[in-house]
């Protein structure tokens, strides 16, 4: 079974908390299957320290969604500001309460799912 995924970007602003969904995004990935942060979590954070190449993502209108992810992560980006991340816990096949499981920078997000 695949583990289905989002990938938002959001620009950091005052008073907009990284562990709360923003009311507004940049753009939107899709991801099929290993959205999980053991892996899709790793491929965002070295893509933002390194360069790194994040393969299989899909462009989504900003407004697409989906009835079967099961993570949304967040790269909190503005000019000057260090990147962070966040990613949610969230089944909204099921319709279950989402969750923040991870809010930090890259380094951080490594560090716990390598």
């Amino acid at each position: 079974m695949s583990t289905r995924a989002q990938v938002r970007f959001a620009t950091r602003e005052e008073g907009v908390s990284f562990s709360e969904h923003p009311d507004k995004i940049n753009a939107q990935f899709y991801v099929h299957s290993d959205g999980y942060p053991e892996f899709l979590g790793i491929e965002l954070a070295n893509s933002v320290q390194m360069n790194y190449t994040v393969d299989n993502l899909e462009i989504e209108y900003l407004d697409d969604k989906h009835g079967d992810l099961e993570y949304i992560y967040y790269i909190w980006q503005s000019l000057g500001k260090e990147t962070w991340i966040s990613i949610f816990k969230t089944n909204t096949f099921n319709d279950e309460e989402e969750e923040c499981i991870f809010v930090g920078e890259p380094q951080k997000l490594i560090e716990k799912y390598d």
